[in-house]
């Protein structure tokens, strides 16, 4: 073994998974999240080529917890077999066909003929598509398809970009994606770019909902926001005010108890519910008008 390869893991409550993933991530070089059982904890990974600071982990770690509202546990720091971890998780992200879309690590072959092919890497940020959320959203897109074309799509809390760039390859269209977390933003434009709809899929760094950094964003007929329960049910009144009157917005990131909470929200805007997807104790929303 030699030294410089690390492993950080942590074993984590749901609602923390995604804050402690990406608020982690950019102190290593390969990040694996795996959801332990439907609803319940998350097992989070990180391998790095030199021993992560302590200190700034722990502060990281502690911003993390604020903002999901979680306790989390010490992480376990240790040195690591010297293995190409990002290889290996490339090699184990197998292909995921959902509905007419096909996601693929760069590894691998585009899908078969008919199928819209997105080339994403496993172990960039959070939504590469194997997780319960981002499939009951690609399903959602898949079906909304069949209704007619989108001509102003928004993805909120963007991660990798899958939804952002489904949208631009489905529709040739342009979609505006954001997200809070930089680095995610950074992953989403490589993809986008991988995925050749750099010039269709603009993404910033922010709520998707503010002024600031993006012009028009008002009027938009079909609004992904996959994050988590209390803020997609926070955001609900901003979000409403950005849709056009023939929008769809697809919600995901909760679990089924959740539901209500977050429905009640969107329906004192107006919004009501029009089908629901559930995957593995994962709730998709899909409303309108």
């Amino acid at each position: 073994m030699r030294p410089g390869v690390w492993r950080v893991e942590l074993i984590v409550p749901a609602p923390a998974a995604e804050a402690v993933a990406r608020a982690i991530e950019p102190l290593g070089d390969a990040l694996s999240a795996f959801e332990l059982a439907p609803g319940g904890d998350w097992r989070i990974v990180l391998h790095a080529e030199k021993p992560p600071d302590r200190a700034t982990l722990e502060a990281v770690l502690a911003v993390a917890a604020l903002a999901s509202g979680s306790r989390l546990p010490p992480p376990d720091i240790a040195p690591e077999d010297d293995i190409d971890w990002l290889g290996r998780l490339r090699e184990s992200f197998p292909p995921i066909r959902v509905g007419r879309f096909y996601l693929h690590g760069s590894h691998l072959p585009p899908g078969p003929p008919g199928a819209v092919s997105i080339i994403v890497d496993a172990a960039t940020a959070f939504g590469s598509g194997e997780h319960a959320t981002t499939r009951g959203c690609l399903t959602a897109l898949d079906a909304v398809a069949r209704r007619g074309r989108r001509r102003r799509p928004l993805d909120v809390g963007t991660g990798t970009g899958v939804l952002a760039i489904a949208a631009a390859r489905l529709w040739h269209t342009k979609v505006a994606a954001t997200d809070l977390d930089g680095e995610s933003v950074r992953v989403a434009r490589f993809n986008a770019r991988i995925n050749r709809v750099a010039g269709r899929v603009r993404v910033d760094i922010g709520d998707g909902l503010s002024p600031s950094g993006w012009r028009g964003r008002r009027g938009h007929d079909l609004v992904f926001a996959n994050i988590l329960a209390r803020p997609l049910a926070a955001m609900a009144r901003r979000l409403a005010g950005a849709l056009a009157p023939n929008a769809v917005v697809v919600l995901s990131g909760l679990l089924a108890r959740q539901e209500r909470q977050v429905l009640a929200a969107y329906a004192r805007q107006g919004l009501r519910l029009e089908r629901r997807i559930a995957i593995d104790g994962w709730h998709t929303l899909v409303l309108g008008r």
